[in-house]
């Protein structure tokens, strides 16, 4: 949020409320022209198309760079033959950019909002991951960062907790089994 608020010359706090009062539709498949113009509009800007392109750009990248420890847990599971899945509210740009990302190569399955029409906390969003994924709703282990996310899944039948960091998830994922 800094980088963007700063590229449009406002405050984080200013940027916050235009930023995420149109984010559900764009998780779900708007456009990004679309969803960059209403956080313009919000924010008294014109929707100048190298803005636009810029603005995507940069929240693209700030969603799909994964911290070190976070790239560092997930070679660690690949390497230990843990199979892995992905089920993110992500609009399209996002999407792309996480497939590009070199941390998502080993990744089997990778679930985005945009493509599906469906986003987390939706329970028909973690049935249609389990079709993609090939899975049973007691076969997952699923981590995101908001309860309500975690709650539907755990109604799904998913082992679901919140993300509590990387330690945390071996340690729920059970050291023995990824060591």
């Amino acid at each position: 949020m800094p980088r963007l608020a700063a590229e449009l010359g406002v405050t984080v706090a200013e940027l916050g409320p235009a930023y995420w009062s149109g984010r559900t539709a764009f998780d779900l498949g708007c456009s990004a022209e679309e969803y960059w113009t209403g956080v313009l509009a919000a924010l008294g800007r014109d929707p100048e198309p190298a803005l636009l392109a810029a603005l995507s750009e940069t929240d693209s990248i700030k969603w799909s760079t994964l911290p070190q420890v976070s790239a560092d847990l997930l070679t660690h599971l690949q390497g230990r033959g843990v199979r892995l899945g992905v089920l993110s509210n992500a609009p399209g740009p996002l999407a792309a950019a996480v497939r590009a990302a070199q941390w998502a190569g080993g990744i089997a399955h990778l679930v985005f909002s945009a493509e599906v029409a469906l986003a987390k906390p939706d329970p028909a969003i973690y049935a249609h991951a389990d079709t993609v994924y090939g899975t049973e709703p007691g076969d997952v282990v699923f981590f995101d960062d908001r309860v309500e996310n975690v709650e539907a899944a755990r109604a799904h039948g998913w082992d679901a907790h919140v993300w509590a960091g990387a330690d945390a998830a071996l340690d729920i994922l059970g050291r023995s089994v990824v060591t």
